[in-house]
């Protein structure tokens, strides 16, 4: 396997010594270049073409999100933003994340980055082997359904990990205000999901809240697992109940896709869909098998469209998902 070429780039020569130390714990990484600003950065990607960069949000001359932006407009490549868990930060790494960032850590003097740090080097593998299909990630469009509303289903449950924050908020925007209920489980740290359920309301006709336990699931709502928290549907005589959990992680992850489709095929009858997008490792490949094993109807992104096609796939290998859709058929494929 070829080396992973990586530029860092953060005002602080200490942050860049730290990211550095935590990258090159594994061999097969190369850090080719530092750089302070936005415009060593600009100069060093011309000459280095790195396979990676990661990028701080705040740095003099320009900020992060602004070159991001550029980057992934004119010379599109994997991008891993370092930033703090501050509340101004939540917000930005959001938008970092849908302008096109692969994915986001926090930095270690904030709780639990030094933790998040040790995941940099699988991330940075990760991203290479999506540089391909970054490109084209800006442009992907996301068809409105145009089924009758007597052929939705009664329930929708979305998992999605890596990649997922764009593609959530262009689906969404597609969803009509009186959409099915929607439970999405999308791996974020925990300070970032309030910041992401209210980007995804002012993207989405349909009412776009953190999940609450103990709240009915009703139409036009959209239920975004809070992080750091399992979701799952229970009933209560006839009306669908969501719960939260701290249990145990699930495939590493809490929330997990997989506890969410689990009690979506236990506790549902009638028509469901259920859909797993873009995202790392194999949540969810379980419980969307026993959605469909319910008789229930289940999609996975094609490999094509997905930013990083982990979880998708392994659904498909295992028979969970009875078919492949490209993000931009995802809408009309889950209205049905």
């Amino acid at each position: 396997m070829s080396s992973t070429r990586v530029l860092v780039v953060d005002d602080s020569a200490t942050m860049r010594a730290l990211i550095r130390h935590a990258l090159e714990a594994d061999p097969r990484i190369e850090i080719v270049g530092e750089a302070a600003d936005p415009m060593q950065a600009r100069q060093a990607i011309k000459v280095l073409d790195p396979d990676v960069v990661t990028l701080d949000i705040e740095m003099p001359g320009m900020n992060g999100l602004e070159f991001l932006d550029k980057i992934m407009r004119l010379r599109p490549t994997p991008v891993i933003m370092v930033s703090t868990l501050t509340q101004p930060g939540q917000a930005a790494t959001i938008e970092a994340l849908r302008l096109g960032a692969f994915e986001c850590v926090p930095k270690p003097s904030a709780a639990g980055g030094r933790d998040t740090f040790a995941l940099l080097p699988a991330l940075v593998h990760e991203a290479k082997r999506a540089r391909n299909q970054i490109a084209g990630s800006r442009d992907r469009q996301i068809s409105a359904p145009q089924t009758a509303q007597t052929a939705w289903p009664d329930l929708i449950g979305i998992g999605s990990s890596t990649g997922g924050v764009e593609v959530l908020i262009a689906l969404l925007a597609q969803f009509p205000a009186n959409t099915p209920p929607v439970m999405i489980v999308q791996h974020l740290p925990a300070s970032f999901t309030a910041s992401f359920a209210a980007r995804l309301d002012r993207a989405s006709p349909a009412k776009v809240v953190e999940a609450r336990s103990g709240e009915p699931v009703l139409p036009g709502h959209v239920y975004l697992a809070p992080g750091g928290r399992h979701l799952s549907v229970r009933r209560s005589g006839t009306k669908l109940i969501a719960s939260l959990s701290d249990e145990d992680t699930v495939q590493g992850h809490r929330p997990s896709v997989d506890v969410l489709f689990h009690s979506i095929a236990k506790t549902c009858e009638g028509r469901v869909t259920g859909a797993i997008l873009t995202g790392m490792g194999r949540d969810g490949a379980d419980g969307l098998l026993a959605m469909r094993r319910k008789g229930f109807r289940t999609l996975a992104q094609d490999e094509a469209t997905s930013l990083v096609y982990g979880m998708p796939r392994v659904a498909w290998e295992i028979g969970a998902a009875e078919k492949r859709v490209p993000i931009g058929g995802m809408a009309k494929a889950i209205f049905n």
